[in-house]
């Protein structure tokens, strides 16, 4: 048996080293997301980083998704800046009008894609391809849930909407990631009779696509459940047992670096961009150790 106090001195030390990797490595936008979350700091300070983000059409890039390192706005940048304000429990109401706006000017039948064609003038991970530049669930069912969590009315919004029913009753999808950017929109859209009736036959079909690691011991990239329920109050927590949460916090603690960062599982497409990542999964690793009681600070 460790001796007393043994166990909240090793959740101190997770912190600490987490800490020192965030100050020493992650971006600008992440520090602020720190401090934010963990130390009390206003949320305004996310806001301010997430600016230099924003382009003139309202979309974002630069780079805010690191798996590709050209300045266009693209949706995928837009999730990343809505997901970060979400997380720091944020809102400006201009930045996220403009948002709305620009998934609007791209969209096709209210589906907006990841990604598009200009991604080939800059440097960009290997999986970055054609694609990606396909309109679909992923990521309009994810970008629509986020802007209800927001409380953002706008009418792209709506299409996004009736767009993702028709395509989830006529074809759901049974890939990892359009599952995520599913449960996102239905965790959050107003009709929940509509979404509590779907959200069984998409739960067993999760339980069996291959890219979804419900072992924690699996090896490789896949998502897992707590991409899912990120959070202890996640309103998929109970899709998972305790013992297959607990089974995936404990690899979550052991994956932390020596360095005090989390580790990737795919190919960044520079150092940069692999910091960038490491940043932001380290801060979302916080977040959930926490959330579910295996942090203390």
């Amino acid at each position: 048996m460790p001796p007393p106090g043994s166990y909240a001195a090793a959740m101190d030390d997770v912190f600490a080293a987490a800490e020192r990797f965030v100050r020493a490595e992650a971006r600008l936008l992440e520090q602020r997301l720190f401090d934010t979350l963990f130390h009390g700091a206003p949320a305004s300070g996310v806001v301010d980083a997430l600016r230099g983000y924003q382009n003139e059409d309202g979309g974002f890039g630069h780079g805010l998704e690191p798996d590709k390192c050209g300045p266009a706005s693209l949706p995928l940048d837009v999730e990343i800046a809505l997901q970060t304000l979400v997380a720091a429990r944020a809102t400006d109401a201009e930045m996220l009008r403009r948002a709305a706006g620009f998934l609007d000017s791209v969209a096709v039948d209210g589906a907006v894609s990841l990604a598009a064609p200009v991604i080939e003038d800059y440097p960009r991970a290997e999986h970055m391809t054609d694609w990606t530049y396909v309109p679909g669930l992923n990521p309009t069912a994810g970008l629509a849930g986020l802007l209800y969590e927001l409380d953002v009315t706008h009418p792209w919004r709506d299409a996004a909407t009736r767009y993702c029913w028709q395509a989830l009753e006529e074809n759901p999808p049974d890939d990892a990631h359009a599952l995520l950017e599913v449960f996102g929109f239905l965790a959050h859209v107003p009709d929940r009779d509509r979404a509590d009736k779907l959200a069984p036959a998409l739960t067993e079909r999760l339980m069996t696509t291959p890219m979804f690691h419900l072992d924690p011991e699996a090896e490789g990239y896949g998502l897992t459940p707590l991409h899912f329920a990120p959070a202890a109050d996640s309103p998929w927590r109970p899709l998972f047992t305790d013992a297959q949460l607990d089974g995936h916090l404990d690899h979550l603690l052991r994956a932390q670096q020596p360095d005090g960062g989390w580790p990737l599982t795919w190919d960044p497409p520079s150092t940069a961009a692999r910091l960038a990542w490491r940043g932001r999964v380290t801060v979302e690793a916080l977040r959930t150790l926490e959330s579910y009681g295996r942090l203390r600070r």
